[in-house]
């Protein structure tokens, strides 16, 4: 599975905007210039974040956008959600008649990728955004032995 820049630049948005805040509100154009995002995609990203409820947005001078919660309530999923992005490892719309073949039948490995979409989302909802501001994601022992293994190879 992989996230589209929808997801991927609204967290990192979110994260920026929880890094800089400090209370006051941050410039869209800030946020877009630290972290590289066209500041017309990041508006509308954004727009979707405050229909969804993540972010308030302060006009006029010295205006920009706050978090609506805390970094520590505000989780990863909600965040990829609010942008319309699906948490699933299948290209399947769940209760989707048609199937995963188009022929109104589930592929042979739909009941893995379903699953693995399960525990992609369950991870997502247990990060939040100060999770990612402090540092204290890191990856599974598995994910490090992978890449250690892949180094030792010569990949």
């Amino acid at each position: 599975m992989k996230l589209s820049t929808k997801g991927r630049y609204a967290v990192m948005a979110m994260v920026d905007l929880a890094q800089q805040s400090a209370g006051r509100p941050v410039a869209l154009a800030d946020v877009a210039k630290r972290q590289e995002i066209s500041l017309s995609y990041l508006e509308q990203l954004f727009a979707k974040l405050r229909r969804f409820g993540l972010v308030k947005s302060v006009r006029g001078p010295g205006g920009g956008y706050l978090l609506s919660a805390s970094a520590e309530q505000t989780r990863i999923a909600d965040i990829v959600l609010a942008v319309d992005e699906p948490i699933r490892a299948t290209r399947c719309t769940p209760g989707s008649p048609e199937g995963c073949r188009g022929n109104h039948e589930r592929c042979v490995t739909h009941q893995l990728w379903e699953a693995l979409g399960g525990h992609i989302y369950d991870f997502l909802n247990s990060v939040t955004v100060a999770d990612v501001c402090n540092g204290r994601i890191r990856p599974t022992a598995q994910v490090a032995w992978l890449e250690e293994s892949r180094t030792a190879v010569g990949e």
